[in-house]
């Protein structure tokens, strides 16, 4: 393997701001602590966290890079000292193809990342398509199928289906043998929802959520469901749940406050949790991984579950008009940053 350069490309925020404060700089390649691997990065997803960060709303944890991104794929080509953490199956090598969860660092041409937070890349995917995996992947898998318990047979309510995330539940849920229904914001958007398998898709610029649950279960409600918008939604979210439902509240796109009547949740016997994913530490998030692997990462190889669709694909120097379509709400799914060629590597 060719000697590693002493430098690399990478997107910084030159001050919190609008899209165009993104600009190309170069930074030295990050120095790898024990535990971790170094990628060459091929490809990295671009994230609503990854814009609350320009804007000075979403500061990286204390320790890691200002450089934005949350996850990438490519080659792993440097093991930091000591080895690659253990884990059940072999560690992460020299040569591997990976997509991985980072705490930050994912616009750039090499990223330090926890080897415990690399997962195989899928046989049937792309380099691209599965660097729009981890961050997604990670958290719908978190708050609907740990936390809030998605059985298959059960019910859930996405808000957002066509973004990132909701694409992510909607194929992850279905998958899973739930029933699946979606918020969005348009007839096309809507009409996407229900291509990736959603059962029912409410626009809700038009219709009540509520009442469209309402009237879709029979009056039973939903068991699950996945909000990322908060604030006054949360009251309607209670009104929608069905009995012993689960609320997982992961944003506050909507606003961080709220006014709810509680006699519901008692009547009703309703669980609300709420989690963010950044600042758990890396063995929580290994965890995660290697759950991720053995139990939704069969679902590819068998046909039952296939990558969120990607909207658009831009270099790496235009970072900014990434930042700027997911800021538009225009987009369905994903959004890819191309950032550099892989060289063919083995699969896990």
């Amino acid at each position: 393997m060719a000697a590693l350069p002493r430098s690399m490309r990478a997107v910084e925020v030159s001050e919190p701001g609008a899209p165009q404060v993104l600009r190309l700089g170069e930074r030295p390649l990050p120095q790898l602590a024990p535990g971790e691997v170094l990628i060459r990065v091929a490809a990295a997803g671009v994230n609503r966290p990854d814009v609350m960060q320009r804007k000075g709303l979403y500061p990286p944890p204390a320790g890691v890079t200002d450089i934005p991104g949350l996850e990438v794929a490519g080659e792993i080509v440097e093991v930091g000292p000591g080895g690659a953490a253990t884990r059940t199956e072999r560690a992460p090598r020299i040569g591997d193809a990976v997509c991985a969860l980072v705490a930050g660092g994912g616009y750039a041409e090499y990223v330090a990342a926890p080897a415990v937070q690399c997962l195989p890349i899928p046989a049937a995917l792309s380099l691209e398509e599965a660097a729009a995996l981890p961050e997604t992947f990670f958290t719908v898998y978190l708050n609907v199928f740990e936390r809030a318990a998605l059985s298959t047979g059960e019910s859930l309510l996405v808000h957002g289906g066509a973004s990132g995330i909701g694409t992510t539940a909607i194929l992850l849920a279905k998958a899973h043998g739930a029933r699946v229904f979606a918020t969005a914001g348009s007839v096309r958007k809507c009409e996407a929802c229900i291509a990736l398998g959603a059962d029912r898709a409410i626009n809700y610029r038009e219709e009540d959520f509520v009442a469209a649950v309402q009237d879709a279960t029979y009056g039973k409600g939903v068991d699950v469901i996945l909000d990322m918008v908060g604030g006054s939604y949360i009251g309607r979210d209670i009104a929608a749940a069905a009995t012993e439902g689960r609320i997982s509240l992961i944003a506050l796109l909507g606003g961080a406050r709220a006014e709810i009547d509680l006699r519901p949740v008692l009547v009703k016997r309703l669980k609300l949790m709420a989690s963010t994913l950044r600042p758990q530490s890396v063995e929580f998030k290994g965890g995660l991984a290697r759950s991720l692997e053995a139990r939704v990462w069969p679902w590819f190889a068998s046909g039952a579950l296939r990558a969120p669709p990607i909207y658009a694909r831009f270099r790496l120097e235009e970072a900014w008009r990434a930042h700027e379509l997911m800021e538009s709400d225009e987009h369905i799914g994903k959004i890819v940053l191309e950032v550099g060629p892989a060289k063919p590597a083995t699969r896990r």
